[in-house]
């Protein structure tokens, strides 16, 4: 398959306009864990023609049950088994990738990209770079999760715009601390929210 056969296969599913726009677009996953590594993907498969993944941490054994990585890549760097991933699904698409903790004195690792998509697993990382980066770049797109524990109803998670460039998807309620435990079909749902939510801003389509 030649570049030009995987983007001219694409412009038939999504129009050539859309799809210009899409292989225009740069966007960060931060985190690659059950949501990021969904995000990731469904990113790559519509096009986006640059993923920047950032994630400090390695595959493990309890990652399998909900995240998009296989036996084999055990004890690699998600960024690493991501990109690896990434390129069998669309060799075309640039990722860059940078493993490391983010925080707020490497938060420009981000300045690159017109959208960030927060992934984090951790209350603490989510509210650092959301109000970080709206902080520093509040010209860029900021989508991010909150709640997806458990095994509620899938029907709860939802996409909310909360100001002009910050949105919030999942059920905002669910917490694992008092659920337990994630299940694959919530957090894949999330994920899915927050990879339309993104090519939905690309395509100038907002949420009111």
């Amino acid at each position: 398959m030649t570049e030009n056969e995987w983007y001219n296969a694409l412009e038939q599913r999504h129009g050539k306009t859309l799809q210009e726009r899409f292989s225009a677009a740069s966007v960060a996953v931060c985190g690659l864990g059950g949501l990021g590594s969904n995000v990731a993907i469904s990113l790559a498969r519509a096009g986006i023609v640059r993923l920047h993944l950032i994630d400090f941490d390695r595959v493990d054994i309890s990652n399998l049950h909900r995240q998009q990585y296989g036996v084999s890549q055990l004890g690699m760097y998600k960024t690493e088994a991501m990109k690896q991933i990434l390129s069998e699904i669309n060799p075309y698409c640039e990722v860059v990738t940078d493993t490391v903790r983010l925080n707020n004195e490497n938060l420009p690792l981000i300045a690159d990209c017109d959208i960030i998509c927060e992934c984090f697993d951790n209350a603490e990382c989510k509210a650092m770079l959301v109000n970080g980066a709206s902080e520093l770049y509040p010209e860029k797109y900021i989508v991010a999760a909150s709640g997806m524990s458990g095994l509620h109803t899938g029907n709860t998670i939802q996409t909310k715009r909360l100001g002009r460039r910050l949105y919030i998807c999942g059920d905002g309620t669910s917490d694992v601390s008092e659920d337990g435990t994630l299940f694959a079909p919530r957090v894949m749902l999330c994920a899915a929210h927050q990879a339309n939510t993104v090519l939905r801003i690309i395509a100038g389509e907002f949420e009111v």
